[in-house]
This record gives C-alpha cells, sequence and structure tokens, in this order.
C-alpha cells in the first residue's frame, strides 16, 4: 500500500498551486502515510512526518477547514511516539486532543492512551479506559480485547489475559489480512504470557 500512496502524493503535489483544497488533500495523504508506517514500525520516519505535516497545516489553516486533518496527523504522532516508548508523550497528545475528537477518531486515540498508560505500567487505568472502547468497523477487529489482554497481563492476572488475548487473535484471524500487524502483535502476547506465568 506504501508504494501507492506515495505514487499519489507525489501526483498530487505536483498541482499543490492549484489551491487549498488540494494542499489539504496532500496532507490527508500524507497522514495516511504515517499511518501505514506507523504499522511497519516505522516510528522515526512516521514522528517526523506527523509533525512536518502539523507545520504544514499551521500554515493552511487560515485558508481552509484542515481541523480533520490535523486530528489525524496528531493521532498518528501519538502512535508513533508510543512506537518508541516515548508513552508520557503520547499520553498528552491522546488527552488532550480526546475533547475535539469525533467518532472514529476519538476510538483511535482512546486505544492510543490505553498503550500510553500500559507503556507506563499504569495497568488499572488502563483497564478503566480499555471499557471506553469499543469495535468501530472491521478494520478495528481484535483491537480493544488485546489492549485489554495488555493490562490484565501487567496486573498479573495470568489466565484472564491469555482467554482476552486468544478472543484477540481469533477476531483478527476471522476479519484481517494475514498479514496485519495485529496478528503478529497477538502472537507475541500470547507468547509473553505463556513465558511469564505471574500469579493470579
Amino acid at each position: 500500500m506504501l508504494p501507492e500512496l506515495e505514487t499519489l502524493i507525489t501526483e498530487v503535489g505536483r498541482t499543490v498551486d492549484a489551491g487549498p483544497n488540494l494542499r489539504a488533500m496532500l496532507l490527508d495523504l500524507r497522514s495516511n502515510r504515517v499511518a501505514v508506517l506507523v504499522q511497519q514500525d516505522r516510528y522515526t520516519e512516521a514522528e517526523a512526518e506527523a509533525q512536518d505535516i502539523l507545520r504544514a497545516i499551521t500554515r493552511l489553516a487560515h485558508l481552509t477547514e484542515v481541523w480533520e486533518t490535523e486530528l489525524a496527523a496528531l493521532t498518528n504522532l501519538a502512535a508513533a511516539l508510543n512506537g518508541q516508548g516515548r508513552h508520557e508523550e503520547a499520553e498528552a497528545i491522546a488527552r488532550g486532543n480526546l475533547p475535539r475528537a469525533d467518532e472514529p477518531t476519538a476510538g483511535v486515540l482512546h486505544r492510543v492512551l490505553v498503550r500510553s498508560l500500559n507503556g507506563q505500567g499504569r495497568y488499572e487505568e488502563a483497564l478503566v479506559e480499555v471499557r471506553r472502547l469499543a469495535p468501530v468497523n472491521r478494520a478495528d477487529s481484535g483491537a480493544v480485547d488485546l489492549a485489554k489482554a495488555r493490562a490484565l497481563h501487567g496486573l498479573g492476572r495470568r489466565s484472564e489475559a491469555e482467554a482476552t488475548a486468544r478472543q484477540a487473535l481469533t477476531a483478527c484471524e476471522q476479519f484481517l489480512h494475514p498479514a496485519h500487524p495485529r496478528i503478529q502483535d497477538a502472537r507475541t502476547l500470547l507468547t509473553r504470557i505463556a513465558e511469564d506465568p505471574a500469579p493470579e
């Protein structure tokens, strides 16, 4: 998918002088590219691209409406920061932007927030937040259960974590492409749970 996105970005980039709406479309495409980079664990690249998009949005905001693009870029930036272990920064972005987010962006920001809390070892808080999560569509399959399983594992609730991670894996395998990174995430978590049988 990345080569197709990059080709489209190049083509649209050649016509940006046509006006602010095309520039906004280019930023949307670039934001989608950031999401793909995050899925490929290319977090440093994703962070740099998201920061560049946010700078461009500042220059464009007075010409056209770009709040949705800005919110997408911030969400992707927070995901990239989580991927680099910079969970406090990711939490700040997620919490700061949840009040203005509509669905499905709010759902994605909540998942980013849960991941940041899990990354900081704040598992009880993560479980509270995970209760607010609900899958919006097939693309979200397994995401809620995977976030919950991570928090349960962190709390040492091994059997619950394992059952929840298996449920996540089943949903992922049922609805997502076999190469989707969430499938590998679920398998990795199951392996970790099996290797670390913390007491109940």
